[in-house]
């Protein structure tokens, strides 16, 4: 068991957990319950041979589970250097990521007023009723190549990329706040293929006046939605546009223009990208979609006081 002083060492640090203090605070009031709950459930769930509460202690208690789960996602620390770390064995590290990863996935995003967006559904109906402008894309991870001579080997090879990878679909705001990350599907399927699995369409057939911005691999989704995917106008070729330099000049300006206002969404997948977990993951893929949800959660918690403030900022100056 990790003592005292390592504790807080852990969770004072943000370089360590990339969560203030105040985070890591809230996440142990709202898990700590659910983890128990949990933990009894699955107790009272089987025949039982001796009473609660006899039997071995845990050698990791919660707080410690967390700290544990939030540094592997962090930093991509091995299982076996935080068995060291706190002075377990390399099972009971695997066995708590298990435990407390899914809890952290199903928290949803946190945007301003403390609500919690957790579907793609929740996305779309808070921005239909909110009016904001959304911008969308969907960024590649790399992933552990299937065993030989499996079936659907080569479906996790990207076509842009080359290397296997899964896709996940990115939201954000038109300030770059996280709102949805997840529908992971395999790198070989399009970025447009993902949105329409993912019910895009359907959903935005019910509201009105909605903008989502994404680039030139969702050209298409406009007509599909009645214009609120909007897409950059489409590159011009041919020999003779080059007499009609007005017409190309403004073509470029609207390119740019589109480029620049989805700049956001390119910081909000970089700050992803910044938790190791997801600058390639070295674990079961079965565990990324888990792992993109739980990651995308602790950085909205992190991300929601900045932009609330700079929200007030706006408003004020207005």
């Amino acid at each position: 068991m990790v003592g005292f002083q390592a504790r807080e060492l852990i969770s004072s640090e943000r370089r360590i957990t990339g969560l203030s203090t105040s985070v890591i605070a809230d996440l142990v009031a709202e898990l700590g319950p659910a983890w128990q709950a949990r933990r009894d459930a699955a107790l009272l769930d089987r025949p039982r041979r001796r009473g609660v509460g006899a039997g071995a202690k845990y050698k990791l208690v919660f707080v410690d589970r967390l700290l544990a789960t939030l540094v592997h996602l962090r930093h991509g620390v091995t299982h076996d250097v935080l068995a060291c770390w706190f002075q377990v064995d390399r099972s009971t590290i695997t066995r708590a990521v298990g435990e407390i990863r899914p809890l952290l996935a199903d928290r949803g995003c946190q945007i301003d007023g403390g609500l919690r967006l957790r579907t793609l559904a929740d996305v779309i109906a808070h921005l239909g009723a909110t009016g904001r402008t959304a911008l969308m894309d969907a960024t590649e991870i790399r992933v552990r190549r299937p065993a030989a001579n499996r079936g659907g080997r080569s479906r996790f090879i990207s076509g842009k990329s080359r290397i296997n990878a899964m896709k996940a679909l990115v939201l954000t705001d038109e300030h770059g706040q996280l709102l949805f990350c997840g529908e992971t599907r395999a790198g070989s399927v399009a970025d447009i293929t993902q949105a329409r699995d993912a019910g895009l369409i359907d959903l935005l057939a019910d509201t009105i006046d909605l903008q989502i911005l994404a680039d030139a691999g969702y050209q298409g989704l406009a007509a599909q939605t009645s214009g609120q995917v909007v897409t950059p106008p489409r590159k011009r070729r041919g020999k003779n546009l080059e007499h009609l330099q007005w017409l190309m000049t403004h073509h470029e300006a609207a390119r740019f223009a589109h480029s620049s206002a989805r700049i956001p969404v390119e910081h909000g997948i970089a700050h992803l990208k910044n938790w190791r977990a997801l600058a390639r993951h070295h674990s079961r893929r079965e565990n990324l979609p888990d792992t993109i949800r739980a990651v995308t959660g602790l950085l909205s918690d992190q991300q929601a006081p900045r932009h609330s403030k700079a929200l007030e900022l706006t408003a004020s100056s207005a």
